[in-house]
């Protein structure tokens, strides 16, 4: 392009010397537009896009060829396209802890984030890789469940955009549904969880289609509630357990999402620039029994680890060896089945080196994966991979593996044995050794040093009784049985088996739920069942399957630890109609304090409630049983 310049003539009239700035005004702007687009046009870093699932068992995609029930074409693809990573590893065999690993890229525990419940300044005191992208001029935008603080605070740890949707509740967004920019605040549904953080990002990436850009989209699925819409249920109809077919549904919505965005990607030419991970962040929780309980609350979320042993809360193969699946067409050859161990540790170091971040030692504990998959580099990525978490402590080299749980010590040949059945320590006592040592020298470097950071709890304990030392199953948890000032003695029976209280009516364990009655029809006081002693950190969001022989309001009143009573301000309503069929509402309790203290206030007449989840910002959930 040539451009020339006209010396301006200042003794002619005003009018044409303006006229004569203005061209060579936008000529300068025409020179600085054409710059920009010669640097967008030759930055040849890929875009990055993270699907993290929730509780998701190693089985339940399609192409690990394990089970037959589960369909998963759209993940199926990635992993024909690039690689299915048959030992994929998370950092922890539960949500806080992983998530907080796989965006510092550092093990957890040595910024202090061992497990669910322990404080995050650690994690706020760190970058994560968003960050890190951020600065690099990547556009990055989070969607779906969080885990590590609140909602509103997401942009803080180098988010620009945020949906942070991951139930049916009002949740902190600064995008819409079409990718415009909000300001932050409470956003409410307009589709199903998964559905929407599928359509954000899709998107973003029309938006943003020019510019590399970090996509962090995690999945609130199939973690408990159970609640995928009828439309994904449909697709699995036959006899089977309900929660198994809850938990197909939701991995098939997520299946959706990813097909949704991989062809969004192809659509603007945007495949061969795109490296995609899938990863689940711990195994399946299984609760032992596998129990088929009715509503979406706590236990067996539907999926499944097979074949590998254990559950969510372990470092056996079944806590923490996830579905693992990287792809980019073009750069990674297709078809590959990786067999060396990996790690979720592995996305930021490999984010950074292909966005050309500068990286000095002790930043990253994972590596760049690119050049062992791509054949250049033939060996293991890793010499080994370690975890602690709480009383357990594990590390795998090659296909040896130590596995400690308090006093407890067991090692596998996972080549052979990778279902942990057979414990060789007594065979292999120098092994057993020699990765103890090297796990003890590991351990020391983390906050607090050593192989334990506190004491087996009474559910580990029963599963490392069942699934590794043989012993009989406990007997499963008993039904739930609610408190009652009632004077029926049915109820009053079980007055012990439950922190909820009902008032102003009577209640009783059904087959089908819990089923709540006014002592008399037409009463101005409305039943309620109440809960003391909580502390949930709000907002709390509110999911409740329920039905009621009369229409009104289900109401959610609460009190903070700063309220002496329950104040009017402190309510939400959710209208609810008569109905015989089973109604799913869900709501939020925009408190900024602590929550203490709930009500849940239920309309005159006889109402049904299958399950009830309080989930705070951070920390346990609430439910009916638990």
């Amino acid at each position: 392009m040539n451009l020339a310049f006209t010396k301006v003539n200042m003794n002619s009239s005003p009018a044409a010397a303006a006229a004569t700035l203005a061209v060579i005004r936008s000529l300068l702007l025409a020179l600085v537009a054409l710059s920009h687009s010669a640097v967008g046009a030759s930055d040849d870093r890929p875009n990055i896009v993270v699907f993290y699932t929730d509780d998701h068992g190693h089985a339940d995609l399609s192409c690990q060829g394990v089970v037959d029930d589960i369909r998963t074409p759209n993940v199926d693809a990635l992993a024909n396209n690039g690689v299915l990573a048959r030992h994929g590893y998370s950092t922890a065999p539960q949500c806080v802890p992983s998530r907080a690993g796989l965006l510092i890229g550092k093990f957890q525990s040595k910024f202090g984030v061992e497990s669910n419940g322990k404080s995050l300044d650690g994690f706020n005191r760190e970058e994560t890789i968003a960050e890190r992208l951020q600065k690099a001029g990547y556009m990055t935008a989070q969607f779906g469940k969080w885990h590590l603080g609140p909602g509103p605070r997401i942009t803080e740890h180098g988010f620009k955009h945020v949906f942070n949707q991951n139930s049916g509740a009002p949740f902190a967004a600064n995008i819409a549904l079409d990718g415009r920019d909000r300001e932050m605040s409470t956003l409410r549904p307009e589709m199903y969880h998964v559905d929407g953080c599928s359509r954000a990002a899709a998107s973003l990436i029309e938006r943003y289609k020019d510019s590399p850009f970090f996509l962090y989209v995690a999945y609130r699925a199939p973690h408990v509630p159970l609640d995928a819409p009828q439309k994904y249920l449909d697709r699995f109809p036959g006899e089977m357990p309900e929660r198994r077919r809850q938990a197909l549904a939701m991995l098939s919505a997520v299946d959706d999402g990813v097909g949704l965005i991989t062809e969004t990607l192809a659509q603007n030419n945007l495949t061969e620039k795109t490296l995609i991970f899938y990863i689940g962040d711990n195994g399946a929780p299984l609760k032992i029994h596998k129990l088929d309980a009715p509503g979406g609350g706590p236990g067996w979320d539907g999926s499944l680890n097979d074949p590998l042993n254990g559950e969510k809360g372990m470092l056996s193969e079944g806590g923490m060896h996830v579905p693992f699946v990287i792809s980019w067409p073009g750069t990674i050859p297709a078809g590959q089945v990786f067999e060396h161990p990996v790690s979720a540790l592995d996305v930021a170091a490999t984010a950074a080196e292909l966005a050309k971040i500068e990286s000095k030692p002790g930043d990253f504990d994972g590596v760049n994966l690119i050049p062992y998959l791509t054949g250049e580099k033939k060996e293991a990525p890793h010499e080994f991979l370690a975890w602690r978490w709480v009383a357990q402590s594990a590390i795998r080299e090659g296909d040896w593996k130590l596995l400690r749980g308090g006093d407890r010590e067991y090692l596998y040949h996972l080549k052979n044995d990778l279902q942990e059945q057979q414990n060789l320590a007594g065979e292999h006592p120098e092994i057993a050794d020699r990765l103890r040592e090297k796990l003890t020298r590991w351990a020391s470097e983390l906050d607090p040093p050593g192989l334990a950071n506190g004491g087996m709890s009474q559910a580990a304990t029963g599963y490392f009784d069942f699934y590794l030392d043989g012993k009989p199953a406990p007997p499963p948890r008993k039904s739930f049985a609610p408190k009652t000032d009632s004077a029926d003695p049915e109820s009053k029976a079980n007055d012990s088996a439950s922190p909820w209280i009902i008032r102003n009516g009577k209640m009783k364990v059904t087959r089908a739920g819990l089923q709540i009655e006014s002592q008399t029809l037409g009463e101005q006081k409305t039943p309620f069942i109440t809960r003391n002693g909580l502390s949930l950190v709000g907002p709390v969001s509110v999911s409740m399957v329920v039905k009621t022989a009369t229409s009104g309001a289900i109401g959610f009143a609460w009190r903070s630890s700063a309220d002496k009573d329950f104040a009017a301000a402190n309510r939400v309503n959710v209208a609810v109609e008569k109905s015989d069929q089973w109604q799913t509402i869900r709501t939020s309790l925009p408190s900024e304090s602590k929550i203490i203290h709930v009500r849940v206030h239920v309309p005159a007449g006889i109402t049904s409630i299958k399950s009830i989840e309080l989930k705070p910002t951070s920390g346990k959930s609430v439910t009916l049983t638990q």
